[in-house]
C-alpha cells in the first residue's frame, strides 16, 4: 500500500456468423476415445469466491480475508491462532470489497470504494475490535479520494489524496484514523503525483513534460531526477528507506528492463541492486523492520522470486520445495516472522499460505474456491510466438482437457479457438490460473492469449514498439497469434472468435473491422469504439498523465492531423467492414470508456443491419464487479460462442436473477436467453 507507483497504470482498458457459421446444434468435434470433462457451472468460476485475499496483521495476532456476508464481498478477522472464530467487520451491503489492508498498529483495516463503478472512491477504516466503519473522505460528490502513504512511525495516521479542489490534481490531507479528524498537509502546486516519506512527510513531488516524460523535483523546483519520454511507463519510485536518505526504484534509465536501484538523495546516484536481462523487475519484498529489498520478483514465461540476502533466497528454497506454482507474497508481520503467500497454478484454484520463517514451515490457509477442487482443470502452455517482424511474443495456450490425447501440447484435431486480448494496453498476460481460460477451456474451445508489443513487463524497447501502432504492428500481433495456432494445428481457421475488455475490446472491434476474414465473431467489453472520443472522455484527473501515455503512444485528437490519424485506427471508422457478429457488454457508469463508446458502436451497426448485441449493466463502470452481474454476462457470451462456433453451454436457468442486466438491442441474435421483456431491446 506505500507504493510510491508515478505511472498511474491507466487501464489500469447472433443469427449466422457469416459464411464461417457452424450448425449451431453441432457439437464440437472430438476424438473417439476421448470424452470431455463435466460441464464446470459459471458460479463455481465467476460467482464470489469462498474466501480471497488473506493477510496477515503486522503484530501477527489476527489474519483477515474477504468472504461473502449475505452474498456481498467483505472483510473478516480471526485470531491467528484460531481462524474458526472469524468476525466481519465491514458492512458493504451492495458492491463488494475488492482490496482492504491492515494499518501498521493492527488495529485498523483500510478499504476504498466508489459508487456504482464510478471510480470515485472514498477511503474508510475499521474498527477490528468494534467494527465500527468510518469514512476517512467524507469529499464533495464527484471527487476521488486515494490512499498515499501509512507508516508505523505514524501508526494511528493515514495520508490520503483528495482531488475536491481542483478535478486534475490532489491535495494531500493527514487523517486521524482514531476520531476521523482531517488536516491539509500539503497543497498540490501541480504535481501529478507525490514522493512521501516514512514519516508521512511529502519530499518530493512528479512534474510530467510536455514530451511526455517527467521530473521529479524538491517543493524549491529543484530537479531531482529526470525520468526520460522512454523511461515513463517503465520506472518509478517504489519507497523511501529507513532514514529517509535514499529512495528504491524499478530503474530503466541506462538499460532496457526496469532494474532495482538505490538512489542516493544527496547525490542522485543510482547504485544497480538487482536487474535481469529478459523481463523487468516487477516486485519487491521489503524486510518491514530495515526497509531494506530482501528479495524481488521477475516475471517472463512465470514468475520467480530471487533472494538479495543469504537468509531470503534459503527462505525461497524452503517455499519453493513446498509449493509449485507462482507466488506472490501478500503480506507480512512487521517483524517478517510469518508471510502470506498466494500460489496461482494455472490447473487449481488459487490458495493462500502461511510461511513461518522459525522452521520453514509453510501451512495451507484457504482455497478460494474450493468447489474447483474436483474440478478438470486444463494446463496452461507458456509459448513464445514470433510476430512477422520477428519480435518474440510471450503468450500463453490453454487447450480442453480431453483434447490432447498424447500430451504434446497439440490437440489431437484442430479446435475452435477464443483469441482473449488482455486490457491495458500497458498490462500483460501471465501465467496461472486464469478464469476465462478454465471457463472456455471448459466448453471446448482453445484459448490463446498474446503478449503483444506495448504489454508491460518485457522492458521498454518492447514497450515503445507500440507507438502510433494500434489498429497496426499491434493488432498484426495478434493476427500472426492466431496464425501461429492455425499453423500449429491449435485452430480451426474458420473458428476462430476474438474476445477482450477494455484495450481487449477495442482489439475486438478492430479485429471484426479491419480482419474480419480471420474471425468467425467477436466479444468487446467496455472497449472504445473511437480512439477521439475515448480519450477526449477521460476523467480529469488522468489529464496530467496524458503526454507520457496516450498522446505519445495514440495521438492527440487537438491536433488536426493525429485526430484523423486516430479516427482512422477506430472501429467508428470502418462499420461496414464489420461482416461478423459481435457482443458488446458495457457499464454504464464506467469513467474511462464511456457509455457513449458502445452507444455510437451500436447505433451505426444497428442502422446498417449488422448482428450486434448490447448489453448493459446500470450499476457497473469499467467491468463487472458484483457476481450477480459477471453471472448474467457470461451466461450471454457462453451462449453467443456457442451459436458462433459450436461448443458447449451450461443453460441459463437463474443466471439472471438479482442482476440489472439490460439487453438494448439485439436479443435475437443470441438464442436461449431467458424470456424478460425487462430491458430486452430488440
Amino acid at each position: 500500500m506505500n507504493r510510491l507507483t508515478f505511472v498511474a497504470m491507466l487501464a489500469a482498458f447472433l443469427t449466422a456468423c457469416g459464411d464461417k457459421a457452424p450448425d449451431p446444434t453441432a457439437a464440437v468435434a472430438e476424438p473417439e476415445h476421448a470424452a470431455p470433462p463435466a460441464v464446470i457451472p459459471r458460479k463455481d468460476i465467476f460467482g464470489n469466491p469462498e474466501r480471497s485475499i488473506a493477510r496477515i496483521s503486522p503484530d501477527g495476532r489476527h489474519v483477515s480475508w474477504l468472504a461473502p456476508k449475505d452474498g456481498v464481498m467483505n472483510v473478516w478477522v480471526a485470531p491467528t491462532d484460531n481462524p474458526a472464530n472469524a468476525r466481519v467487520v465491514t458492512s458493504d451491503s451492495y458492491r463488494g470489497i475488492r482490496i482492504y489492508y491492515w494499518a501498521p498498529n493492527s488495529e485498523y483495516i483500510y478499504y476504498t470504494q466508489d459508487d456504482g463503478g464510478d471510480e470515485n472512491f472514498h477511503v474508510y477504516s475499521s474498527d477490528i475490535e468494534t467494527g465500527e466503519v468510518l469514512d476517512l473522505t467524507p469529499v464533495a460528490e464527484g471527487a476521488r479520494a486515494t490512499i498515499e502513504q501509512v507508516s508505523p512511525a505514524m501508526p494511528d495516521h493515514i495520508v490520503v489524496g483528495i482531488n475536491e479542489r481542483d478535478p486534475q490534481i490532489f491535495d494531500l490531507y493527514i487523517v486521524d484514523v482514531t476520531s476521523g479528524e482531517r488536516e491539509l498537509l500539503k497543497e498540490n502546486p501541480g504535481y501529478a503525483a507525490w514522493l512521501i516519506d516514512n514519516s508521512l512527510a511529502p519530499r518530493y513531488g512528479l512534474q510530467p513534460t510536455p514530451d511526455g516524460g517527467a521530473n521529479i523535483v524538491d517543493f524549491d523546483g529543484e530537479v531531482f531526477a529526470v525520468i526520460s519520454p522512454e523511461d515513463f511507463l517503465v520506472t518509478q519510485p517504489i519507497g523511501f528507506n529507513k532514514d529517509n536518505t535514499a529512495i528504491f526504484m524499478l530503474d530503466s534509465r541506462g538499460r532496457d528492463t526496469a532494474a532495482l536501484t538505490r538512489v542516493d538523495l544527496g547525490t542522485g546516484e543510482p547504485e544497480l541492486m538487482a536487474a535481469n536481462d529478459d523481463a523487468d523487475i516487477s516486485g519487491v519484498l521489503t524486510d518491514q523492520r530495515t526497509f531494506e529489498p530482501v528479495a524481488y520478483n521477475v516475471n517472463y514465461l512465470k514468475s520467480s522470486w530471487h533472494g538479495l540476502t543469504d537468509t531470503a533466497k534459503a527462505d525461497f528454497e524452503a517455499i519453493s520445495d513446498q509449493l509449485s506454482g507462482s507466488l506472490s507474497i501478500v503480506s507480512t508481520t512487521e517483524d517478517m516472522s510469518k508471510w502470506v503467500l498466494h500460489e496461482d497454478a494455472a490447473e487449481k484454484p488459487g490458495a493462500y499460505y502461511v510461511y513461518d520463517r522459525a522452521d520453514g514451515s509453510v501451512s495451507q490457509m484457504l482455497v478460494t474456491r474450493p468447489a474447483l477442487n474436483d474440478a478438470t482443470l486444463a494446463t496452461m502452455q507458456p509459448v513464445v510466438i514470433e510476430a512477422r517482424d520477428g519480435l518474440e511474443l510471450v503468450s500463453y495456450l490453454t487447450l480442453p482437457a480431453h483434447s490432447d490425447s498424447d500430451g504434446d501440447g497439440r490437440p489431437d484435431a484442430p479446435l475452435p479457438m477464443a483469441l482473449a486480448v488482455h486490457g491495458g494496453p500497458w498490462a500483460r498476460d501471465e501465467y496461472g490460473y486464469h478464469p476465462w481460460h478454465q471457463w472456455l477451456a471448459n466448453r471446448g474451445y482453445a484459448v490463446l492469449s498474446v503478449n503483444y508489443r506495448g504489454s508491460s513487463g518485457f522492458g521498454k524497447s518492447f514497450m515503445r514498439a507500440a507507438i502510433n501502432e494500434f489498429a497496426g504492428k499491434m493488432h498484426d500481433d495478434l493476427i500472426d497469434g492466431v496464425a501461429w495456432a492455425v499453423a500449429e494445428g491449435i485452430a480451426d481457421p474458420d473458428k476462430v472468435a476474438i474476445v477482450g475488455g477494455s484495450y481487449g475490446g477495442y482489439a475486438t472491434l478492430i479485429g471484426v473491422s479491419f480482419t474480419p476474414e480471420t474471425f468467425a465473431c467477436g466479444v468487446d467489453l467496455v472497449g472504445p469504439s473511437s480512439l477521439v472520443t475515448l480519450i477526449e472522455s477521460f476523467p480529469e484527473y488522468w489529464k496530467p498523465w496524458l503526454a507520457g501515455t496516450w498522446y505519445t503512444y495514440v495521438g492527440d485528437p487537438a491536433n488536426e492531423e493525429e485526430r484523423a490519424d486516430m479516427l482512422e485506427r477506430s472501429a467508428i471508422s470502418r462499420i461496414d467492414d464489420i461482416a461478423v457478429p459481435l457482443l458488446v457488454g458495457q457499464g454504464e457508469n464506467d469513467p474511462r470508456v464511456t457509455k457513449l463508446e458502445s452507444d455510437q458502436l451500436v447505433e451505426a451497426m444497428s442502422n446498417n443491419e449488422l448482428p450486434v448485441t448490447y448489453v448493459n449493466f446500470p450499476d457497473e463502470g469499467h467491468g463487472f464487479q458484483r457476481p450477480e452481474n459477471r453471472l448474467a454476462f457470461y451466461a450471454v457470451m457462453e451462449g453467443f460462442l456457442a451459436q458462433c462456433l459450436g461448443g458447449r453451454a451450461e443453460d441459463v436457468k437463474d443466471a439472471f436473477d438479482g442482476s440489472t442486466i439490460e439487453i438494448l438491442y439485439g436479443r435475437g441474435y443470441v438464442s436461449n436467453l431467458p424470456l424478460s421483456e425487462e430491458g430486452s431491446g430488440n
